[in-house]
């Protein structure tokens, strides 16, 4: 059985415990690390004038070429690991470098946006 459909989050969101062990995520960042011999890597991105890291396990997309400071997007399983916290089990890792994060960023709150009202029970619709 495929997991579910993978939701945006950002990497401050998934170090901040918003997400559950287990669920689907796609998330983005700079790599600044990589780990070959543990199957780690670790992006990260700016938010609020601070630095996110996030850890990514990378055994599933094993062998790639990581590219020191450039964009990746990672379609993965958040879970749990001793001494990291929460991280990202990769399925996918894409480099992705050249996208415009602010770019990004708007349009994942605008998708957001467009689920929450999507959901909203409609009340102006039976208003005659």
């Amino acid at each position: 059985m495929l997991p579910a459909a993978a939701a945006f989050h950002f990497p401050w969101e998934v170090n901040s415990g918003a997400v559950q062990e287990g669920e689907s995520v796609r998330v983005f960042g700079r790599l600044v690390c990589y780990q070959p011999e543990e199957s780690r890597a670790t992006l990260s991105a700016q938010h609020a004038s601070k630095e996110h890291h996030v850890t990514i396990h990378t055994l599933f997309v094993e062998p790639f070429n990581p590219i020191i400071g450039a964009q990746y997007i990672v379609l993965g399983e958040i879970e749990n690991a001793d001494g990291v916290g929460a991280m990202v089990r990769a399925r996918v890792l894409n480099c992705v470098d050249g996208v415009n994060v602010a770019l990004l960023q708007k349009a994942i709150n605008e998708q957001r946006s467009f689920f929450r009202e999507r959901e909203r029970p409609c009340d102006d619709a039976h208003a005659t």
